[in-house]
């Protein structure tokens, strides 16, 4: 798949302009009381450079070029990364992992459980990942929670909404888990 950084973020920037709050993962990672992020799957760096307005160490990680051009231009301070979160080792842990943005469902068919270790081994000692995405797209809950579980990770907490409304069913999922 091939994105318009440019375009992606505009999207959002026309929402933010509208009155529509961008930033609820963002908001939902800070109340992890997080010194560090990792945005796996940043795209254009929207909720990175949120974390980063709040004083939060944040590492942005995506795949794809034309979406970093665009986070390094919004926020250069930001240490960007390109590269494919399965097998991603930056050789450093953070407190709080976030896939936001449906990043599951990005990664080619059967790789799911090699994103999810990537993303995983970046979560230090009592720290979570957090992921939210859709449920109706052939990535489900089962398989998800058995790949953290396989990267070493436990079940904390589930959500619908990223506004951290009860989880009882329905096509999208926040799912935390926490390194023991």
């Amino acid at each position: 798949m091939t994105w318009n950084g440019d375009d992606y973020q505009d999207r959002f920037d026309r929402m933010a302009a509208a009155g529509e709050d961008v930033h609820g993962e963002a908001v939902f990672v800070r109340a992890f009381a997080p010194a560090s992020v990792l945005d796996a799957g940043c795209g254009t760096g929207r909720v990175a450079v949120e974390l980063a307005r709040h004083g939060i160490e944040v590492t942005g990680v995506d795949a794809d070029a034309s979406m970093l051009d665009t986070a390094r231009r919004r926020a250069a301070e930001i240490r960007w990364y390109r590269r494919d979160l399965v097998g991603l080792d930056l050789g450093r842990t953070f407190d709080v992992v976030v896939m936001a943005g449906n990043v599951p469902l990005f990664t080619p068919p059967g790789t799911e459980a090699d994103l999810v270790a990537g993303a995983a081994r970046h979560v230090r000692p009592g720290g979570h990942l957090v992921a939210g995405f859709s449920l109706d797209r052939g990535y489900g809950l089962d398989d998800y929670d058995a790949h953290c579980r396989e990267a070493g990770l436990v079940p904390e907490a589930r959500y619908a909404t990223w506004s951290r409304e009860p989880y009882a069913g329905g096509p999208y999922a926040v799912s935390v888990h926490r390194r023991p």
